[in-house]
């Protein structure tokens, strides 16, 4: 398959770029910020966004970035990233588009291949919310493969 990727070079992108070559996909790196490009006119018919965890529910409409926990710092970002994905939901016509948001704790770590998908609610377990970069890669590229979400978010964890 080949495959678009934006941001390859970024800790998540990495790991998809790793994974994607792998299993041998032709993977090309088209930017790193998504608003710069113009998706529909590259002629590209999947257009998968890696998302963050800011915009997932943690309890009925009350989202990870609403919470008094949410670092400060990454306020600006997940709002944008909040922002694109409402852009995406109200997108019509022939763009079939799948948002991946990591659970919580989003980092580098094993690949096990066992971990849990969700829709738009923060997966939760015992030690809290989290994914790796690997596993998050291997749901991703699942996803590539054997699309089940499109035109919708989906999350991944432990």
């Amino acid at each position: 398959m080949k495959v678009a990727l934006i941001g390859a070079s970024g800790q998540a992108g990495s790991r998809l770029l790793a994974e994607l070559s792998a299993r041998g996909h032709t993977v090309t790196a088209i930017a790193r910020h998504p608003e710069k490009i113009a998706v529909r006119e590259s002629g590209v018919k999947r257009y998968f966004v890696v998302g963050g965890a800011g915009s997932l529910e943690v309890a009925p409409g009350v989202r990870l970035i609403d919470t008094p926990q949410f670092p400060t710092a990454y306020k600006a970002e997940a709002s944008k990233g909040a922002e694109f994905l409402e852009l995406l939901r109200t997108t019509t016509g022939d763009l079939d588009w799948t948002f991946l948001s990591p659970s919580a704790m989003f980092a580098p770590g094993e690949r096990t291949g066992k971990f849990r998908i969700g829709k738009d609610q923060l997966l939760t377990n015992d030690n809290g919310s989290s994914i790796s970069f690997e596993d998050y890669a291997i749901a991703a590229v699942d996803e590539l493969e054997k699309p089940a979400h499109i035109r919708e978010r989906f999350t991944v964890g432990y």
